[in-house]
């Protein structure tokens, strides 16, 4: 059987020139961000709804996203909530890089991941 490639949905609050480097970096992975699909305005809800649609992790700093009562383990493709200080661009590639360098494709999908500034905590379904 064919490994198919992650899909990545991107949030809002994650930026733009992050999805470009992610593309760089994956260049086998299928990666949107909710900008770029014209999903900018969406609830959580829909966006939460599109990516299951599409089999896609979602990448966010929004913490309702890591929050089970909002996306059950088991009803999601994965989601990885980064938890950084600061935000910024260079430091949002930091912490998804420490997550890259470690984390097979096959242990990102299906999990929820939570990365801080000092370790990854990971939940497999």
């Amino acid at each position: 059987m064919d490994k198919q490639p992650l899909k990545i949905l991107l949030d809002q609050n994650v930026p733009l020139a992050v999805a470009a480097w992610l593309r760089t970096v994956r260049t086998d992975w299928q990666i949107w961000h909710v900008s770029e699909i014209g999903f900018a305005t969406k609830t959580d809800a829909e966006i939460f709804a599109w990516a299951n649609t599409q089999e896609a992790i979602v990448i966010t700093f929004d913490e309702d996203f890591a929050d089970l009562r909002f996306c059950p383990t088991g009803k999601f493709h994965g989601v990885i909530r980064l938890r950084i200080w600061p935000t910024t661009i260079e430091e949002t590639k930091k912490a998804l890089n420490r997550l890259l360098d470690c984390t097979p494709d096959s242990e990102i999908s299906g999990a929820l991941i939570i990365i801080d500034n000092n370790r990854i905590r990971m939940r497999k379904r």
